[in-house]
């Protein structure tokens, strides 16, 4: 089975004051740190072959205690960023809310409009799942760790379980730290499989009646 292991990156100083990060290039904080190190014990029993990371400083440091236990590189990408929300980066929700309120609105309700000017769901959906299938199409049949970002994470699972686009706000957001899990065997339709979602321990063998 292929395995895409999509690992949100720890917290950050902005993420406890409620800022919204975009691209801006935060680091870890000290907490960030500590649940970086602590999803690292539970991931390295999954044996991933591959760790591709946002080359943002806050997902670089999130891979890199994985990195260490696995004992390889970390392959660096920008398609893996965050979205790119423009104006609205650095501002906490109070303040959106009170500049950018209509479009707030929109953003949050699932249309896909420009937050603060910046990227759309589904550009970031793009531009995320061709980053993936370019590392799946080499690592077929293995485990690839994919450390990114809440909402590159959830547009690029929502694009590739073929979800409709207006229903990929549905997808809850992923906590610090914490990993959401597609699954392939082969390559059947639909390709992937949800196997976990926003978990903070490994998944459990699932015995199921449809397979």
């Amino acid at each position: 089975m292929t395995r895409l292991v999509w690992l949100r990156h720890g917290r950050t100083p902005w993420n406890q004051e409620g800022r919204f990060q975009g691209q801006t290039d935060i680091a870890l904080d000290e907490v960030g740190h500590a649940q970086a190190e602590r999803a690292a014990s539970y991931l390295i029993h999954l044996e991933p072959s591959l760790i591709i990371s946002s080359d943002l400083e806050r997902a670089v440091q999130t891979a890199e205690p994985l990195a260490k236990l696995a004992g390889i590189s970390i392959t660096h990408d920008e398609r893996l960023r965050e979205t790119d929300a423009g104006a609205w980066q650095g501002l906490t929700h109070a303040e959106i809310r009170e500049r950018f309120g209509p479009s707030l609105d929109q953003w949050s309700a699932g249309i896909d409009v420009r937050p603060g000017g910046g990227e759309t769901r589904r550009e970031v959906a793009d531009r995320v799942s061709s980053c993936v299938n370019e590392y799946v199409r080499t690592h077929d049949g293995q485990t690839i760790v994919i450390v990114t970002h809440g909402g590159s994470a959830r547009a690029g699972i929502g694009h590739m379980l073929e979800l409709p686009e207006d229903s990929w706000l549905a997808l809850g957001v992923l906590a610090n730290c914490s990993w959401s899990i597609l699954g392939r065997s082969g390559h059947a339709s639909p390709p992937w499989r949800l196997l976990e979602y926003n978990a903070g321990s490994l998944p459990a063998p699932v015995l199921g009646d449809d397979r």
